[in-house]
């Protein structure tokens, strides 16, 4: 895991091909405004999420954001657990974003 300023996470981002955008927050979060092309995996629904982790693929690099940062450095963490090796934590979160959302 490791955590990158809103600077490096868009920089590393436009320039991976293997790259996933992951948003961890809950649905009313999500729907309320994300990143396009960003996938939900929302991490207070435990189980969900862990099943959803397992399934990834361990070739991809994954960029994980929240509102904060907080919630999406816990996930890149459990999806270090499962075998993802290339999961990297939005510092700031969504909330610190500069880019366009969807919404």
């Amino acid at each position: 895991m490791a955590d990158l300023t809103q600077q490096q996470w868009s920089e590393q981002l436009e320039n991976d091909d293997k790259a996933v955008i992951i948003d961890v927050r809950t649905d009313a979060e999500f729907e309320a405004g994300y990143i396009p092309g960003a996938l939900q995996m929302d991490i207070f629904n435990g189980a969900e999420f862990l099943k959803r982790a397992k399934e990834l693929n361990p070739e991809k690099n994954y960029y994980l954001y929240c509102r904060s940062g907080a919630r999406s450095g816990q996930a890149c963490m459990l999806l270090n657990s499962v075998g993802v090796k290339n999961a990297y934590n939005l510092k700031g979160g969504i909330m610190e974003w500069k880019g366009q959302l969807n919404n």
